[in-house]
């Protein structure tokens, strides 16, 4: 017996039989290969005449090498929409294992003997990546199919696919395809992801509502989201992504985007945008001349914004109430001295990671402790040396111990279990308070902060004590 070229001899006293096998390891596994992804014909062959069952040890492996494979195969699917059909060569046995759907096609009462079923509603590799994770046990995901391959998994009754790819679109949740996800969520019945989706539709509201997946959304996530209590955005923001919607929801109906148009689409969802809440001067340079209002709505609102008498309206007149921040406050005390706390251009920085997602929306910092004086900051949040926000902004400190807010643009979105660095270089009065006794672990409501000492910092600030007292955020 050889073992590279893998020679067998089989022999019994009775009767003699000579079964001489030759063929390389490494080419069998070559075949194998090109079998999974081509389906090659050829390779079949070389597989059907060589003892490969030898060459896998479980039962795993050698299930895997069936996946995709036209050997043995005993049913055939033509998947994806007409036009775009794949054909795919399946296992009963196998399939029904691994669904209950397919055992019931398959072994059920009213099982139909086909040998090929057609599935228009599925795309081909979204229906691979389900096959791949019943033959082999392997769940291969990608952003672009994440989505399809869930509905696939829902289809099937496929329950731990559908758990890893609602994992997969959580880990990969950003204000890019947060309404995107918050619409298909609801439609696949996950209250987790949706719940998740919420949390960053309100944080970070106007990213999200000037996202190129916001205008994708059905009419009823749309009025899901201009009803939203919690909402953090100007209301001008809201009018305008509504105005957005429109557009292409008339584009999705082969309408023309004419103003009358966008109104029709928008229904009575225009009544959720809550526009006598807007600032006068915004309503009365966006709002009043888009030509969405009619003229009676456009007066009666400019009525609401001046009058003592005010007429009554459709739209709602009460302000969101949009998300509070929090604070963690990371010294137990503050102090001041002649010579500190002193900066000229030195960065003064400290690094966080939290268990829980969160939205830093910016710091809380320290002023002047000889009166009243003005700073300018430049704050900036990186994560592992790339930045991901930064601002230059000017505050006004009032000579006391309090610490005064600067913020970001936009709330950052903040990852558990993640080093950030936040940093601030100021330039103002050279002698200011600054914090002692600093913790490494704060308790904030439901989230748990870590500091630790960043090498950014050249001016001292670290965890027993510095600037950056406060870090402001959502959750």
């Amino acid at each position: 017996m050889r073992r590279n070229g893998f020679k067998f001899i089989f022999t019994s006293n009775d009767n003699v039989a000579l079964l001489s096998l030759t063929c390389s390891t490494t080419t069998v596994q070559q075949e194998e290969q090109q079998n999974v992804t081509n389906n090659n014909s050829s390779s079949i062959g070389a597989q059907s005449c060589c003892n490969w069952q030898g060459l896998y040890p479980s039962i795993r492996e050698r299930n895997s090498v069936m996946f995709n494979n036209e050997m043995m195969a005993d049913v055939h699917f033509v998947v994806g929409p007409p036009g775009g059909t794949q054909r795919l060569p399946g296992h009963k046995y196998v399939l029904a294992v691994g669904s209950s759907v397919f055992h019931a096609m398959f072994y059920g009462e009213l099982a139909e003997d086909q040998d090929e079923i057609r599935i228009p509603d599925v795309e081909p590799p979204s229906f691979l990546a389900m096959m791949k994770y019943i033959y082999c046990d392997e769940i291969d995901l990608c952003a672009d199919t994440v989505l399809a391959t869930l509905y696939a998994a829902k289809k099937y009754i496929v329950p731990h696919l559908a758990r890893a790819c609602v994992n997969f679109l959580e880990t990969s949740l950003s204000a890019k395809n947060a309404c995107v996800l918050l619409s298909q969520s609801c439609l696949f019945e996950e209250p987790d992801l949706t719940q998740r989706c919420w949390e960053v539709i309100d944080a970070q509201a106007e990213l999200a509502l000037r996202s190129e997946g916001f205008c994708d959304i059905d009419i009823q996530t749309l009025e899901s989201i201009l009803r939203r209590e919690t909402l953090n955005a100007k209301e001008m923001v809201v009018f305008e992504a509504a105005l957005n919607w429109a557009e292409a929801e008339c584009q999705r109906q082969e309408l023309p985007p004419t103003i009358e148009n966008k109104r029709v689409v928008l229904g009575k969802a225009i009544y959720l945008i809550r526009i006598p809440t807007m600032v006068l001067e915004d309503f009365a340079n966006g709002a009043a001349q888009s030509g969405v209002l009619t003229l009676n709505e456009t007066n009666d609102i400019f009525l609401w914004f001046t009058a003592a008498n005010k007429p009554e309206l459709l739209f709602c007149t009460k302000p969101r109430k949009g998300l509070a921040p929090q604070r963690c406050h990371r010294f137990q005390s503050c102090a001041y001295r002649s010579n500190q706390w002193r900066y000229r251009g030195r960065c003064d920085s400290i690094q966080f990671a939290v268990d829980k997602r969160v939205f830093i929306a910016g710091f809380g910092l320290y002023g002047s402790s000889c009166g009243s004086a003005e700073y300018s900051a430049k704050i900036e949040l990186k994560r592992q040396g790339v930045p991901m926000a930064q601002r230059i902004i000017k505050y006004f400190s009032d000579g006391s111990s309090s610490t005064f807010a600067v913020w970001f643009d936009h709330p950052v979105q903040i990852e558990p279990d993640t080093f950030y660095t936040a940093s601030v270089v100021l330039d103002g009065n050279e002698l200011s308070y600054f914090g002692q006794e600093g913790m490494t672990e704060v308790q904030c409501g439901k989230v748990t902060f870590q500091f630790q000492c960043s090498s950014d910092s050249t001016n001292g600030t670290g965890v027993q004590g510095g600037q950056i007292p406060e870090l402001i955020f959502y959750a």
